[in-house]
């Protein structure tokens, strides 16, 4: 079925009509002059983009079903313009082996709301002891290029290098959840004066940074590619500037949670806002808001983190770290990047589609607005502004952190190889 958008605007700029058949952007015209579709859909005050992609989503299959599911992940990617999400490894068991990594992958190919490309994890187990099966996983179906054990650091020196070493046969890649684990034991929220009148651990900033530092000499040492997950401080912003300078292959990730709140959300005990590396000062959202304008910063990933409720309904203490972020990161893209004119509506595009496509390797997404490409779609309003409702969410979680706020932008249509996934706002 050939389908006609009428009047939308490509990155925010010029309206025009974009025709889409057998899966790929099969014309682009100007505005009104595109010849009747078999379907039309009328898209006058609407911005298109590449649909996005999120190289780090947490969508708890196998395992943990009762927090997500790859079809209720996949949903809630849909709702909020991804077309493509990359699943972490830590799930129950964890992806470690082809075999695992392949039924992930397979399971996202069923639900069909977005694609699925499932990280493999550095070690086996997670337990920082020996590498996992990372050329196995890399030749699988699954075609992992991406390897990480997120939620626990790669903290030995030696097996970090060595990971390093390996992917570099296969184009792969070293994503670091940078912590020192001796810094952090027991911690609970940012280190500072708020965690020392809060009575709870704090979380020292160099705990992230030390661990960066290292995995950016050693990336430059063996010659490969290594990103940085979540990064949360300015100090970081800073080494990551400096390494690339140096020329070394680094890229690094902002989560949209650290580009808008801060520590002081901990006053209020509530689990919602504990989350892995912790909330910020108001200093570090700033640097992290300049490191995704400069470039610093490559892309923003959601770390989208589906808990139960019974993980998150409890004392600060026992409440396990972790945020939705699937539905709600575009509108705090637009709220703190667009709407304060950090960046363009194409500069949007390149973090949260192109750049984060290239980084995992994934060749058909990300793609520019251009006839021949695949039609993997988003469409927003951007003067669209909503309300969070925790229930409402397609997650089998509630843990927002953004619930009742009131959120700039929403996304209307999303678009996978031209089917429609969400149409007007809604599971299509």
């Amino acid at each position: 079925m050939s389908m006609v958008i009428r009047e939308v605007a490509p990155y925010g700029e010029e309206a025009v009509d974009m025709t889409i058949d057998d899966g790929r952007i099969a014309r682009i015209d100007p505005a009104g002059s595109a010849p009747a579709g078999e379907r039309e859909i009328d898209a006058s005050g609407l911005i298109v983009l590449p649909g996005l992609v999120d190289l780090h989503t947490h969508l708890r299959e196998p395992g943990r079903e009762d927090a997500e599911t790859i079809e209720s992940g996949t949903a809630a990617a849909a709702l909020g313009g991804f077309t493509a999400v990359h699943a972490m490894a830590n799930t129950q068991p964890v992806a470690d082996t082809a075999g695992v990594v392949e039924q992930v992958w397979r399971r996202g190919q069923e639900a069909g709301y977005c694609d699925v490309h499932p990280v493999g994890a550095v070690t086996v187990g997670l337990a920082g002891e020996r590498l996992a099966e990372l050329g196995a996983m890399a030749d699988s179906a699954a075609r992992v290029r991406v390897f990480s054990d997120d939620g626990i650091c790669v903290s030995d020196a030696v097996l970090m290098r060595r990971a390093l070493e390996y992917v570099k046969a296969f184009d792969g890649v070293i994503a670091q959840h940078a912590q020192e684990p001796r810094l952090t034991e027991g911690a609970q929220m940012n280190e500072g004066e708020l965690s020392g009148v809060l009575g709870l651990r704090g979380w020292p900033p160099v705990a992230e940074e030390a661990i960066i530092a290292r995995d950016v000499l050693l990336a430059e040492h063996v010659g490969s590619r290594v990103h940085i997950c979540h990064l949360s401080t300015r100090g970081s912003v800073d080494i990551i500037r400096w390494a690339k300078q140096r020329g070394i292959d680094v890229t690094a990730e902002v989560t949209p949670h650290h580009l808008i709140l801060t520590e002081e959300l901990a006053t209020t005990y509530d689990p919602r806002y504990k989350v892995n590396p912790p909330l910020r000062t108001a200093d570090d959202v700033a640097a992290v808001r300049e490191g995704l304008a400069d470039g610093t910063i490559d892309i923003v990933a959601t770390d989208h983190a589906p808990h139960a409720h019974e993980d998150k309904d409890c004392e600060w203490g026992a409440g396990a770290f972790g945020m939705l972020g699937l539905q709600t990161a575009l509108s705090v893209v637009i709220e703190t990047m667009v709407e304060t004119g950090r960046l363009s509506w194409r500069e949007v595009a390149d973090r949260m589609s192109t750049a984060p496509a290239i980084i995992g390797r994934v060749e058909s997404q990300g793609r520019p607005l251009e006839v021949g490409e695949p039609a993997n779609l988003v469409l927003v309003d951007p003067r669209a502004r909503w309300h969070v409702n925790a229930d409402a969410l397609a997650s089998r979680s509630r843990n927002t952190p953004f619930e009742g706020r009131e959120m700039s932008g929403r996304v209307v249509a999303t678009f996978l190889r031209g089917r429609p996934t969400v149409l007007e706002g809604r599971l299509a």
